[in-house]
Order: structure tokens, then sequence, then C-alpha cells
């Protein structure tokens, strides 16, 4: 879950970064996430792997990036309820996590991130922290409704329900049933309301 920040280097050329990100989604189902390669999305983008490089620090992040990123560059639900903008950007990221490019990429991005400390800080840095941030709209909101607190924790609500979603659809392999999104919604809604 995330916007995608400036990158490293240069300004980017936002046809070659649709191309590159577009390419490594597509290899990530096509080949798999240990046997793609920055050569094959250089090659298929129709750019330079030095391209890739000014933009991305490796295969780990590119991926992150083309995978898991589009439920945040849509934009904020506001539905009139905590409830309602929760269950739509829950329901964005169960469609995120449902895309067959997710199911190749999670394995071996789990053993990327276990494997370097620097990645997974670059990660929560890079992406991770900005889409909390843009998210904090749907409780400010809330909180104006009076639907909240002040003292909302949003990032736990927010891991609590990016965990819940990844652990049916990326650790069990479930299938979400239709009203997974407005359940979870509700669900940390109510404990956090006002009472």
């Amino acid at each position: 879950m995330t916007s995608s920040p400036a990158g490293r280097g240069r300004p980017r050329d936002e046809r070659s970064h649709a191309a590159i990100t577009q390419a490594a989604a597509e290899l990530i189902v096509e080949s798999g996430y240990a046997a793609m390669s920055i050569g094959a999305v250089a090659a298929r983008a129709g750019v330079g792997k030095d391209t890739i490089y000014r933009r991305w620090s490796g295969k780990p992040e590119l991926v992150y990036e083309a995978v898991f990123t589009a439920a945040d560059t849509t934009d904020l639900p506001d539905t009139g309820t905590l409830e309602g903008d929760l269950t739509t950007v829950v329901q964005s990221l169960i469609e995120e996590f449902s895309q067959p490019e997710a199911a190749a990429a999670i394995p071996g991005l789990l053993a990327d991130f276990a494997a370097d400390p620097e990645l997974r800080a670059t990660i929560r840095s890079r992406f991770l922290q900005p889409a909390k941030e843009r998210l904090i709209e749907v409780f400010d909101r809330a909180g104006q409704r009076g639907e909240t607190g002040a003292e909302v924790p949003v990032d736990l609500v927010l891991d609590t329900l990016a965990g819940a979603v990844f652990f049916h659809l990326g650790i069990i392999g479930e299938q979400p049933g239709p009203d997974l999104a407005r359940r979870l919604a509700a669900m940390i809604a109510k404990g956090i309301e006002v009472r």
C-alpha cells in the first residue's frame, strides 16, 4: 500500500515508469519472482537497465511498487461514515492482494524483506509511511463527525486492516467472501468509536 514518492536520481519519465512497472507485473505472473530479472523487465519495457536502477534499488523495490501500490493511488473514499470509508479502503486492498501478480510476488518479497533490514526500512519509508499519511484524512473526517476521539492509533488501525487482508489472501490463501471488507471495517469502526 502506498503512493509512489519521488524515486532516486533524475526526474522520471512517466511513460517509462509505467512501462517498467507494467513489465515487472507481467513478468512476475509469467515467470515467477525468483526467475524475473531486471534485464527481462528492461527488455520488455524498452528501456536500459540503468533506467531501472536510477529509480529502484533492485528487484524487490521494483516489484513492490509494481504490484502493491495501486490501492494507494486511487481517490480517498468519502462515504460519510468511517465504516463506509474503511470498507472502501479494505476492498481496494482485497482487490490488490487478489491479483495474480500479488500471489506470485508475496513469497519472494517476504524472503527478501526478512533477509534485508535496509530493504524493509526503504519499503517502510518510501511506500508504507506515505500511504498511511494519505489515509489519515479518513480518520480526520471521522473525528470531525464525532465518530472517533482524538487518540485513534491510526498506524495500528491501518496495520490491522492490511494485516487481516494479507493473512487471508497471502498466507492462508483464502478467497475473500463478498462481505469481508465490510466485516473488517465494521469491527475496526466499532472498536475505535467514541463511547
